[in-house]
């Protein structure tokens, strides 16, 4: 896939935003320079049936205004039924090879991974990109697996040279170029733009940073 579309992946659920509109916070983010979009609906008071049907829906069509591939979270069928660019599935969610059967070929497939041989395996089965992390302590998933840090990005790189990968888990702006340095496509990033209160103009601050790693200049 396109690696541009990586630079900056925004992921969210109505679970991440506080008391804010989550849409409003979607469209801030696209305004600021989100490069995809997952949504991730988990967790105590996550939408579920038709109410997450509908937020999917509209999610979506805030996407295609900008651009902006959307993916979903683990929720194959969901993905199917409204149309979504792609879907987005860990380790313990199917085998991957299946999924992306089922999806077909012209859907985007990311993949989670920890490990080289996840990535290797993910490359195999036709993943379209991985996630590698999570690079440093994130307090967004309670079940997260240990940090594994850009060594690991680095690690992938080596083996798999034409895959792109998006570095995840407690990324900071400060920390993007570190992620960027080691052989990362992008970050992906929840609290880092959902957590904040001004979201158009930490997405602007963040992106900066990202294209910036990306030139090579060092500041």
């Amino acid at each position: 896939m396109d690696k541009s579309k990586l630079q900056l992946y925004f992921i969210m659920g109505t679970t991440n935003v506080g008391d804010k509109d989550p849409l409003a916070v979607l469209e801030g983010a696209l305004k600021g320079g989100i490069t995809a979009f997952q949504l991730r609906e988990k967790g105590e008071n996550a939408l579920v049936g038709a109410e997450l049907k509908e937020f999917a829906e509209k999610c979506k069509a805030l996407c295609a205004q900008h651009n902006v591939p959307f993916i979903i979270n683990d929720d194959v069928e969901l993905a199917l039924e409204i149309g979504a660019d792609g879907v987005h599935i860990g380790q313990q969610d199917g085998v991957i090879a299946d999924i992306r059967e089922k999806i077909g070929s012209d859907k985007i497939l990311g993949v989670s991974t920890h490990t080289v041989n996840d990535a290797l395996a993910a490359s195999d089965a036709g993943a379209n990109y991985i996630g590698v992390g999570p690079l440093y302590e994130s307090k967004t998933k309670k079940d997260a697996k240990p940090v594994v840090g850009p060594e690991l990005v680095k690690e992938i790189k080596a083996q798999l040279p034409g895959l792109p990968i998006v570095g995840i888990g407690g990324i900071s702006e400060r920390k993007a170029s570190a992620v960027i340095g080691a052989g990362a496509s992008g970050i992906a990033v929840v609290s880092a733009i959902a957590g904040e209160d001004k979201t158009e103009e930490a997405t602007r601050s963040i992106k900066g940073q990202v294209l910036l790693a990306l030139t090579g200049v060092e500041m």
